[in-house]
């Protein structure tokens, strides 16, 4: 930037900064900001225009640009929020570097549009690429916990696992199902898992395709898998569609399903006050006799 056009927007950075925020003020009702509070929306605005200036003076810019593409993000905010002020910082920078200027021809003009460009155009290269690093990051880490509670096996009980599915199953999904099935049947030593599809909101020929793949895979390592949550219209689906899921239990409910896998075990629940109540009556009946 031109050092004498430097030194005028550095001087008068209160009254460009003033300008600034009253334009930007201006486009917060009914844009991507309007439900933001004032106090939020001035604070966010005068950090914004810090990193301008702070890059212009060249005192430590990076760091600053870094913070703040962040706070965005965490925030929500859009990219369009930083386009649109810098484009509004640009343009009010010119109005009163031209409207405070004492000779103004052609020349001095283009010097002006050219000096603040200079200044503005790496901003917006770095704010935009701060901002989308940071953004494919954040979406990258959302991805992979996404995918780590997605599939869980969760072991109830000694040799016993569920793994409960919720929403739509994709290709990638369920390879994700398997891998975390077979792993886990390994990892928790299990003899018997539950697959639970109730929060599965469709069943269609690729969905019970892949959970047969599943229980097959289930059983060729030793394990048995019942199939619990199937809903009524569930059921006439996968009738309707020819689907053969015989090969492996299924049951209506995580808890009938629970009892089968109890069976399959050769285990059982007692009720524990029952057993105490026939213990201390045969003990009576042995003191009678």
């Amino acid at each position: 930037m031109d050092r004498n056009l430097k030194r005028i927007a550095l001087e008068n950075s209160d009254t460009i900064v003033k300008m600034w925020m009253n334009e930007i003020n201006t486009i917060k009702d009914g844009n991507y900001t309007a439900t933001i509070s004032d106090d939020l929306f001035e604070s966010t605005n005068r950090e914004f225009v810090n990193v301008i200036f702070a890059s212009i003076k060249d005192q430590g810019s990076s760091k600053v640009v870094e913070d703040f593409s962040e706070k965005i993000i965490q925030l929500g905010w859009p990219l369009s929020y930083i386009t649109d002020g810098l484009q509004i910082f640009r343009r009010v920078t010119i109005e009163y570097i031209l409207n405070n200027s004492e000779k103004v021809n052609s020349d001095y003009f283009s010097k002006v549009l050219e000096s603040v460009d200079l200044w503005v155009e790496p901003i917006i290269r770095r704010l935009v690429n701060e901002y989308s690093g940071s953004w494919e990051h954040t979406v990258s880490l959302q991805r992979v916990a996404l995918q780590e509670l997605s599939a869980p096996l969760i072991p109830v009980l000694e040799g016993i696992t569920v793994m409960p599915l919720i929403g739509t199953i994709d290709t990638d999904r369920a390879k994700l199902i398997m891998e975390n099935l077979l792993e886990g049947v390994m990892q928790h030593n299990s003899e018997v898992v539950l697959i639970d599809i109730t929060g599965v909101p469709v069943v269609d020929t690729m969905v019970a395709h892949h959970i047969i793949q599943a229980a097959e895979a289930v059983r060729l390592i030793g394990a048995t898998c019942i199939l619990v949550g199937i809903r009524p219209e569930i059921a006439q689906t996968i009738v309707n569609l020819g689907i053969d899921l015989g090969k492996f239990p299924t049951k209506s409910s995580l808890k009938k399903g629970f009892m089968t896998a109890l069976e399959l075990m050769n285990r059982k629940i007692v009720d524990l006050d029952s057993k105490e109540e026939s213990i201390e009556k045969m003990i009576e009946s042995i003191k009678g006799e």
